[in-house]
């Protein structure tokens, strides 16, 4: 049966033998039927959290050579700050017509309509003899501490203490699943990397007409992610089983959990990734904010599997005859076995995907390599009778003026605003 609502689970029954079972119970319920939930009481205080949330938002406000100061672009790792419309989470595809070799691709029609600042637990730059995907790995562009002086002091301690809980949960999610509660810990590093967005969803009144996604249908990578809804609006959904859009609104004290990819991977699909979106803040409700952290996973991981339990295998093969079939999702799913070697390898890749502007700059073969993978996929589309479609005229005035690069152009070909 598909979801109607999102569960909340009490966190602090976890801390205590005589109720533990009873949480671990709802927490399964929850990983096999939903892939979402709340969590309350979840130990951090109430001072930070508000500290956390005035300094994000007042990052957004200084000016905008401030922001661009520690911009995205700037450095290899993708962590900084991206303006409005610089992010791809639901992309299509098109290419003129003409011989076999000649295309156009575009991340176009879904370009998220939000501005945010990229954050992670520092490392140290990657060395010549590290693989590439080291890059990700790095310290921390800060913003000008005379203009936000408590700003990374507020956010390493939220990060630091986000870190421990993500830490915790996963240990309940392996009991949850009648497992040892160290049975992921061989997927973290000693010094294991952790990312937080700072983001900011302007409403629909400061958005071109019909480029008004705030953010499109995704899924999260890595194991769980953890988001802080930052204020009053609603615009988070998630997809239940048959592909509905249910609202998952604000509620106070808490953290909307979402299962990750890397975690349906990891346990054979028993625990579900769903897919979710954001809409844009309607005509007069102000800007949206919402600080999500997403727990990382060791970028020398294989795509190896845990050992779950045949009882809860079973149980998830009953689930799946019940619906009829494997869930619905609007997402392809990304983290598949034997496509590559490295999670690390899969992370770059997706990150270059989704900012194609830093793929440029610093991985033009590889986002070359996306590109042509885009291009075959759409055309087994168009073979199997799908309609394509056309793009209006590049404005090339407005291009130049704009300073806008090769991707920037085509993007702007569907009038995104960047």
């Amino acid at each position: 049966m598909a979801f109607s609502s999102i569960p909340v689970l009490d966190l602090s029954l976890a801390r205590n033998l005589d109720t533990k079972e009873q949480f671990l119970n709802s927490l399964r319920h929850a990983l096999l039927e939903v892939g979402f939930l709340y969590v309350n009481n979840i130990g951090i205080s109430d001072a930070l959290i508000n500290d956390v949330i005035n300094q994000g938002k007042a990052f957004f406000d200084l000016p905008e050579e401030k922001k661009l100061e520690v911009q995205m672009k700037n450095v290899p790792s993708f962590l900084g700050y991206n303006k409005l419309g610089n992010e791809i989470t639901a992309s299509k595809t098109d290419w003129s017509a003409g011989s076999a070799n000649t295309f156009i691709w575009s991340v176009l029609i879904s370009a998220s309509r939000r501005e945010q600042m990229d954050l992670s637990t520092p490392h140290p730059l990657r060395s010549p003899t590290d693989p590439l995907y080291y890059n990700l790995l790095a310290p921390n562009q800060w913003p000008d501490p005379t203009s936000l002086p408590a700003f990374r002091t507020t956010f390493e301690s939220y990060i630091q203490q986000m870190s421990a809980l993500s830490t915790t949960f996963t240990s309940l999610l392996a009991e949850a699943l009648h497992m040892p509660p160290t049975a992921f810990d061989r997927f973290f590093d000693r010094d294991q990397q952790h990312k937080l967005k700072i983001v900011k969803y302007p409403d629909v009144a400061s958005l071109p007409e019909n480029q008004q996604q705030g953010v499109g249908p995704h899924k999260d990578s890595m194991l769980t992610s953890y988001l802080l809804q930052a204020s009053h609006h609603q615009g988070l959904q998630a997809q239940n089983l048959n592909g509905e859009w249910i609202d998952c609104p604000p509620i106070p004290g808490t953290l909307v959990v979402a299962i990750g990819q890397g975690l349906e991977a990891l346990t054979h699909g028993v625990c579900a990734s769903t897919t979710h979106r954001v809409l844009s803040p309607a005509v007069g409700e102000g800007p949206r904010f919402s600080i999500p952290f997403f727990q990382g996973v060791s970028y020398d991981a294989t795509f190896d599997s845990v050992n779950v339990p045949k009882d809860v295998l079973k149980i998830k093969e009953e689930l799946v005859g019940k619906r009829g079939g494997e869930r619905r999702s609007d997402v392809e799913f990304t983290f598949t076995k034997g496509r590559w070697g490295r999670l690390g390898e899969a992370t770059l890749t997706n990150r270059i995907r989704s900012h194609p502007d830093v793929g440029e700059r610093w991985y033009p073969e590889i986002l070359a390599r996306v590109m042509e993978e885009e291009r075959k996929a759409a055309e087994e589309k168009e073979g199997q009778g799908e309609e394509k479609q056309e793009l209006p005229a590049v404005d090339d005035a407005k291009r130049k003026k704009n300073g806008m690069d090769g991707w920037m152009s085509l993007s702007e070909r569907l009038g995104i605003a960047l």
